[in-house]
């Protein structure tokens, strides 16, 4: 493969009249996607005077237009900087003045955030791709004579951790990642998938390229909020997803389960017990007895059908990534019928270093490494990475670039983690985020926020502790399960707030935890908790765009509460 571009080309040779990507009620062939390819590449060349490797900003949100955009930038040489439509325009700012941007391509959805960001850098130069006329010279990608080892996109990182650094990636980088951690899922024109994550973001654009270039239907939806909707009606087998989507789903499952009364409450909880006892034989393989067998199909026919329709009824394959999935949280999901595969991945690693998939699976790992990619661990648990897959580097940043990768290439990921005697990587936490207590004893925070965020009244959880005596926690109740609980015993809560600061909801959600505590080491278990009446959110700043904790905006935003916790200790 010589660039992106090209294969997009190829593809789209072969069946220009298929339809590639629908939104809505509008559907687009890839007849029309390379013919709008050609046309912006066009433009930018004639009208702009791009020149190859020349930086361009690309602010879309998830839409049709978004697939020429991308490829019209890269098939007239250009690099993509690809930014989120959920950025603020002094980030904006930021990352075009850092990247040397000449001009962004946007659409009249993004006029408001557009103007703001002039209103910053008023020389910029500003497309709309729904505004362009086409030229009637424009059929098919030319050859533009990039290679594989030229660059085709600066990806900023979403900045858990500090200032957002752009991750330079090549045309191979990208196309070689693609085409081997896509090759044991076996897409194929037959298959539909439902694309909801940021296409800005890398995880979610290189299984695009999977989809686009193997003839999968593609279906965008704008918001993630939209997603449940869009499941039902698109009725994919194919999506990726991050592990708070399948928290919400595993909690919006619970929900409707616990609303129940009567003889449907008591089969639910029958299905869920029975799914429990399954999960040796669905998620690991091993021998299941006959009436545990016959129990899983009656429970299949009258609970796990109607979960599995909630996310379409066709699902084969629920690709997760983005940060580390509760293993009880994928042995729910493989105990009622629903495959999903864990990976792993980063931004600088273009995205994937490892795998589970249909022929090689392992629920509670991330994978094995997908092929040409090699993985070690440190002696203090680091993982590195060596492979085509590793960036170039950071943008204009040499200093940093060395700090992460060693002379012989070798990626610091600043994740920890091992691998296990089959080949497969468990990763537990990020490095960063380790808690070290007063007794000096480190605790990983993540696993036992996943174990508390998969008991029936909690929502969500964020463990505090470090340099502190003891481990606490502030928790989310799922408000609809607590409240259920609530009028059983008879009570009722004019608001959240009062919610959260009812002792008899304080010892409900204490008995969660103390389950949770009593699979810890003594070290690890938590001492105290708060309660928030709401939860947290990309708005609010919690959250990066793929719903990814800020641990410090956390840590700042609830410090009253956190310095509460420990308060007379």
């Amino acid at each position: 493969m010589t660039n992106l571009a090209d294969a997009l080309h190829s593809t789209a040779l072969k069946t220009p009249s298929k339809v590639a990507i629908f939104h809505g009620d509008r559907q687009v062939t890839y007849g029309q996607i390379v013919e709008e390819t050609a046309s912006l590449a066009a433009h930018l060349r004639s009208q702009i005077g791009v020149k190859p490797g020349d930086r361009v900003g690309l602010w879309l949100q998830n839409c049709p237009e978004f697939v020429p955009a991308l490829f019209g930038i890269l098939a007239a040489g250009g690099v993509v900087v690809p930014i989120n439509n959920f950025f603020k325009p002094a980030e904006v700012a930021h990352i075009l003045d850092d990247a040397q941007i000449r001009v962004l391509i946007t659409d009249q959805s993004m006029s408001e955030p557009t103007a703001a960001v002039l209103a910053l850098r008023p020389s910029l130069a500003v497309w709309h791709v729904d505004a362009l006329p086409s030229l009637p010279s424009a059929a098919f990608v030319p050859k533009n004579g990039r290679s594989q080892d030229d660059l085709a996109v600066i990806i900023y990182t979403s900045g858990t951790t500090g200032e957002p650094k752009g991750v330079v990636l090549t045309h191979n980088n990208l196309s070689s990642n693609e085409e081997v951690s896509a090759e044991s899922f076996a897409m194929s024109p037959d298959d539909t998938a439902v694309s909801f994550l940021p296409l800005s973001h890398v995880y979610e654009r290189v299984i695009d390229y999977a989809y686009l270039f193997r003839g999968v239907h593609v279906a965008y939806v704008e918001r993630m909020d939209d997603l449940p909707q869009a499941l039902l009606e698109v009725r994919p087998t194919l999506s990726a997803a991050v592990p708070r989507v399948f928290e919400k789903l595993f909690a919006n499952i619970m929900q409707k389960g616990h609303g129940n009364t009567g003889v449907k409450r008591r089969l639910f909880d029958w299905a869920i017990g029975v799914a429990q006892r399954s999960v040796k034989w669905r998620a690991y393989g091993e021998h299941a007895p006959l009436g545990l067998r016959i129990s899983w199909d009656i429970a299949d026919r009258v609970v796990y059908s109607k979960i599995r329709e909630g996310v379409g009824g066709r699902m084969r394959a629920f690709i997760s990534g983005g940060g580390p999935l509760s293993r009880e949280l994928a042995e729910f999901f493989w105990g009622v019928g629903i495959p999903v595969y864990q990976g792993y991945g980063l931004t600088e690693t273009s995205p994937v270093v490892s795998a589970n998939c249909p022929n090689a699976n392992k629920v509670g790992s991330v994978g094995k490494s997908i092929r040409h990619v090699d993985v070690r661990i440190a002696e203090d648990g680091e993982i590195f990475v060596h492979g085509p897959c590793v960036m170039r580097g950071y943008y204009e940043k040499p200093e940093e670039t060395r700090a992460v990768i060693s002379r012989d290439g070798w990626l610091a990921t600043g994740d920890i983690g091992r691998v296990d005697a089959d080949g497969y990587l468990y990763v537990t936490d990020r490095k960063k985020d380790l808690f070290k207590t007063a007794a000096g004893k480190f605790v990983a925070p993540q696993p036992i926020e996943n174990l508390l965020k998969v008991r029936p009244l909690i929502l969500n959880a964020v463990l505090v502790g470090d340099k502190r005596k003891f481990i606490g926690a502030l928790i989310v109740p799922n408000f609809a399960n607590v409240e259920v609980a609530a009028r059983e015993q008879g009570r009722a809560f004019a608001s959240r707030e009062q919610l959260v600061a009812d002792s008899w909801v304080h010892d409900l959600i204490g008995k969660e935890v103390e389950r949770v505590n009593s699979s810890l080491a003594q070290y690890e278990t938590i001492k105290r908790f708060a309660l928030l009446d709401h939860d947290f959110t990309f708005d609010g700043g919690q959250l990066t765009y793929t719903l990814k904790l800020k641990r410090r905006v956390v840590e700042e935003r609830y410090a009253k509460i956190i310095e509460g916790l420990y308060a007379g200790t």
